[in-house]
């Protein structure tokens, strides 16, 4: 059967666009268009869509205002395209399941590869756990520190996420202390949108963050968070550890990949790294996570029932890369508990 979208847009333009583009996929019915939120509401309550995608910026209530009203009253994964970071983010602490960033100009390839990669966040969409969003400001909890002495010279921790992951990571790193051991970070992003979400680390976390640049030394305390548009890999010197951020092809589908952070780190850190792979689509980071496990990393998968998509940490437990899989509020404390 095939999943049921509502495409909401203030653009009959970008409309009619999708709704041609989708014409040509069998396993997509885009069912109906809406161009404004009063619309949108009353489409979804009489046509129980599957997945919506939402619009950011239209006359009257913006989609994000709209998705933190409407979430509380009927759970609906929606998927906002904007061409905005800061709203993307926004819309995602809101209730959004995904984001994804608008094409500027629409002409027939680019709108063809657009609904392509629309089509598949909408088919993981439509199996999203929607009851795992947020509907409220994440609070920032008070902060601790590790103890000054013990055995955590040279540790990494190294996350990866996708779907759901944006607010995920955030869960997870917000209660890390404000010395904890260096974190690195692959979350699946387009250009530009990393940077916005590094910065947005920093502001809630006790620990700084960045996104990364070729060359940044890793330091406790500090969050370094993959490029869009590049692969990050760990690498060690005589000085320490240190990133390489290098444009590249995409590994595992994407880049920045997962696979590619983890496998440079259980060849560089070894038994020195704690890694945990976080809610999202598909199947990155499973492999590298497994190849950690195997250099004597310790490694966490977050569990199913927390997860937005239980595709990537469930690919890695099935592969026996998952030393421990947990709740999404009980993975900081069990870091923090292995790097003390």
């Amino acid at each position: 059967m095939a999943i049921r979208v509502l495409t909401v847009d203030d653009s009959i333009l970008f409309r009619t666009v999708i709704k041609t583009e989708f014409a040509k996929i069998d396993d997509i019915d885009i069912i109906d268009t809406a161009a404004n939120a009063a619309e949108a509401e009353e489409k979804i309550m009489r046509l129980n869509p599957d997945v919506v995608t939402m619009d950011v910026e239209m006359p009257g209530m913006n989609g994000i205002d709209f998705i933190r009203s409407f979430i509380p009253k009927k759970r609906v994964p929606f998927i906002v395209i904007t061409s905005s970071p800061t709203r993307a983010f926004d819309a995602i602490s809101a209730g959004a399941v995904e984001f994804m960033k608008k094409p500027l100009v629409h002409n027939s390839a680019e709108m063809s590869s657009f609904a392509n990669k629309l089509a598949s966040t909408i088919r993981f969409s439509a199996k999203a756990n929607v009851h795992t969003m947020p509907v409220r400001p994440i609070a920032t909890p008070a902060a601790i520190n590790l103890p000054t002495s013990g055995g955590r010279a040279n540790t990494v921790i190294a996350l990866g996420a996708s779907t759901g992951g944006t607010e995920a990571l955030i869960e997870v790193v917000k209660r890390l202390p404000a010395n904890s051991p260096p974190v690195v970070i692959v979350q699946h992003m387009p250009p530009g949108f990393t940077q916005m979400y590094a910065e947005r680390l920093d502001k809630i976390c006790a620990m700084s963050a960045k996104e990364a640049q070729d060359g940044d030394r890793l330091r406790p305390g500090l969050i370094i968070v993959g490029a869009g548009g590049y692969q990050m890999r760990l690498c060690k010197d005589a000085r320490g550890y240190f990133i390489s951020s290098k444009p590249g092809p995409k590994v595992s589908g994407h880049c920045p990949s997962v696979d590619v952070l983890f496998e440079s780190v259980s060849e560089v850190a070894g038994n020195r790294a704690v890694g945990a792979i976080l809610t999202g689509m598909g199947a990155d980071g499973a492999e590298g996570l497994l190849k950690m496990r195997k250099r004597g990393a310790y490694t966490i998968g977050q569990d199913e029932a927390t997860c937005v998509v239980y595709g990537m940490p469930g690919v890695a437990f099935k592969l026996g890369a998952v030393m421990k899989q947990l709740p999404l509020d009980k993975i900081a404390d069990e870091i923090i508990a292995k790097v003390k």
